[in-house]
């Protein structure tokens, strides 16, 4: 399906192409620590598929603690939005991981898996109990 998205901010701009299906969460520590929250929603986007309409990245090369592979973590260097990651380098890329809070079409990718599920913080599964407000209460 089309995607288009951006920052918090809107100096970046991008839009592509993803599938729903693939939509997932990663509840790795880096992920944890990279968001300030629980985990991460990521959709992979062909690299073919993937194209900046506006602004560009900032870009921080991080090597997964696990495997050791170096992945280009993108962001906005005005608000600090997490964009994207991909593999490091200029050329063209195999793919990019998308995150889902940045789409427009952000509530059609329901996450379908869950990833690095021992690192999961143990509250999660007790969300559906915690009092709900609609708005800051």
């Amino acid at each position: 399906m089309r995607i288009d998205g951006s920052c918090h901010c809107g100096y970046i701009t991008f839009e592509g192409e993803a599938d729903p299906e693939k939509a997932g969460i990663c509840h790795c520590t880096d992920c944890q620590t990279s968001t300030g929250s629980a985990f991460r929603t990521n959709v992979p986007v062909p690299g073919n598929a993937f194209r900046m309409l506006s602004g560009e990245p900032a870009i921080y090369v991080k090597t997964t603690a696990e495997s050791g592979n170096p992945r280009a973590q993108a962001f906005c260097p005005k608000c600090g939005t997490p964009i994207y990651s991909t593999t490091p380098g200029d050329g063209p890329k195999p793919s990019y991981m998308v995150r889902v809070g940045t789409l427009r079409q952000r509530e059609q990718f329901v996450p379908k898996k869950q990833n690095w599920f021992r690192s999961a913080q143990p509250w999660l599964a007790a969300l559906a109990d915690i009092p709900k407000n609609a708005k800051q209460g």
